[in-house]
């Protein structure tokens, strides 16, 4: 999810300088629908064969998502985290920082690749086939491979991705979660960036895209070894430089309304370059890569035109599941996809395939809703409470013998006023005067108990260094006053 503060704009949308994007929440659903309709295509229908041919690479180039999904990442990640990582590389602020983007992305994924996986064991074991993943490159079943995708991992030592992942689609997790780990290092970086002006920002974020957007100018393909830690790692960059620069604005009216026509013109470039870049080759359009920042940034600032759309409560609803229709599509389309294979009757003819096809492809939403309510949310909630352990050592503490007290500094404040009494009434009026000044009224001693107001005025006044200071400090006052009101009574 994606916050900044929100504040209301002359259109009545909420645009933000810190607190949540929503316009940046509702394309990540957009996002997502785009890979799950490329995936989609490839299901051997012939209406979908006809869908797929009338809008061609309006579809056929939804791998882009996947792309547009890390500059979004890039961007949220230094809205929330960079001035905390950037400034020192702090270990603790790291491992919380680590452990928290594990938390949102670990429980569902674990769930849904342990249980396909089992799916794809079982057609293994029991049944003919070997080729039980619909992949170019089939998966390995192993412990080891069960292991590395347990953690995550299982792309970082392999220069493709096909193949590396049960479900196919997670490939971009694993490199995701590579792209977190380095980032507690890569903000050092980052945060000494932030006083570049912001066409500079903005030049690099563009020039970050570019060796992706250059090879499908060049071949139409950006799958080449290696390709995949390029693209997650030049598509997090960009969106990290694209904040910068946002964040250096002044959120003018002026500047909302410029920000409103780019992010009405950007996406009719994108399409307009997709589509024409068909003729000078096959995935030539891909270049239009280069747009994603700019594009990402426009809706940041924009507050009208697709700013608006993409801040309705249905898309930012569609953007918080975004994460579990990614992971649940792909196995649900294998599934269909196999009983097509398997059942006779079940031709991909028959208006039967048809219907079952529609439906599995809209209830992909239903099931990722389920995932995010029930697995997703929940468990990010539990796991962000769990306290990680301090990684400071406190300082050694010395005891030293108490040091001899003479017999005047023994004397209790109430005996020294009564010996100065005794030598001189004057005297006595101004010691009594001085410890009236020096000692509150409601000061703890150890000839006086705790009042409810001294317990709360050193509460106020002293700072805590941890939560658990301040707990300690209510319940003593909590404390204090129930012992008077039980008095009371």
């Amino acid at each position: 999810m994606t916050i900044a503060r929100p504040q209301t704009t002359p259109s009545g949308t909420q645009a933000a300088t810190s607190g949540e994007f929503r316009g940046l929440t509702g394309l990540r659903i957009v996002a997502a629908a785009w890979v799950v309709l490329f995936h989609f295509h490839f299901t051997p229908l012939p209406w979908v064969a006809e869908v797929t041919s009338a809008l061609g690479p309006l579809v056929t180039s939804g791998a882009l998502g996947v792309d547009l999904f890390f500059v979004l990442s890039g961007f949220v990640i230094a809205h929330t985290y960079l001035d905390r990582l950037g400034p020192a590389l702090r270990v603790r602020a790291a491992a919380r920082f680590v452990w928290a983007r594990a938390a949102r992305i670990w429980p569902a994924y674990a769930v849904v690749f342990n249980l396909f996986g089992m799916w794809l064991v079982a057609r293994l074991l029991l049944g003919s086939e070997k080729n039980v993943a619909f992949q170019s490159v089939q998966p390995e079943f192993s412990v080891k491979a069960w292991v590395e995708q347990l953690f995550m991992v299982q792309l970082w030592d392999k220069p493709f991705f096909d193949g590396a992942s049960w479900v196919g689609a997670t490939w971009s997790i694993s490199a995701e979660w590579l792209a977190y780990l380095l980032f507690p290092v890569a903000a050092l970086l980052f945060f000494r960036l932030r006083r570049l002006p912001v066409g500079v920002l903005l030049l690099g974020a563009v020039a970050l895209m570019a060796p992706i957007a250059w090879s499908y100018l060049s071949t139409g393909n950006p799958y080449y070894e290696w390709s995949w830690l390029i693209r997650i790692l030049c598509g997090f960059g960009a969106g990290v430089l694209v904040q910068l620069a946002v964040r250096k604005l002044r959120w003018t009216s002026d500047l909302r309304r410029r920000a409103s026509v780019a992010a009405v013109a950007i996406p009719l470039l994108i399409a307009a370059g997709l589509v024409l870049g068909e003729f000078a080759g096959e995935g030539r359009g891909g270049v239009v890569i280069l747009l994603f920042p700019l594009l990402v940034g426009a809706l940041a600032l924009a507050d009208r035109g697709p700013a608006m759309l993409l801040s309705m409560p249905w898309a930012v609803a569609g953007g918080r599941l975004s994460y579990s229709l990614y992971l649940v599509h792909i196995p649900m389309f294998e599934m269909y996809w196999w009983a097509l294979r398997r059942f006779a009757w079940f031709g991909t003819h028959t208006m039967m395939a048809h219907l079952l096809g529609l439906a599995v492809l809209l209830s992909t939403i239903g099931v990722a809703a389920v995932l995010h309510r029930m697995v997703e949310e929940p468990a990010q909630t539990a796991l962000r409470q769990v306290h990680l352990p301090r990684f400071h050592r406190s300082a050694p503490v010395t005891v030293s013998p108490p040091e001899p007290r003479s017999a005047a500094d023994a004397m209790t404040p109430a005996a020294m006023t009564a010996a100065a009494s005794a030598a001189d009434p004057v005297a006595a009026v101004h010691a009594h005067r001085a410890e009236l000044l020096t000692e509150p009224r409601h000061a703890v001693s150890a000839q006086r108990r705790s009042t409810l107001a001294s317990v709360l005025v050193n509460a106020q006044r002293r700072r805590p260094t941890h939560r658990a200071d301040l707990m300690a400090d209510l319940e003593r006052a909590e404390y204090v006053r129930a012992g008077y009101l039980h008095a009371g009574s």
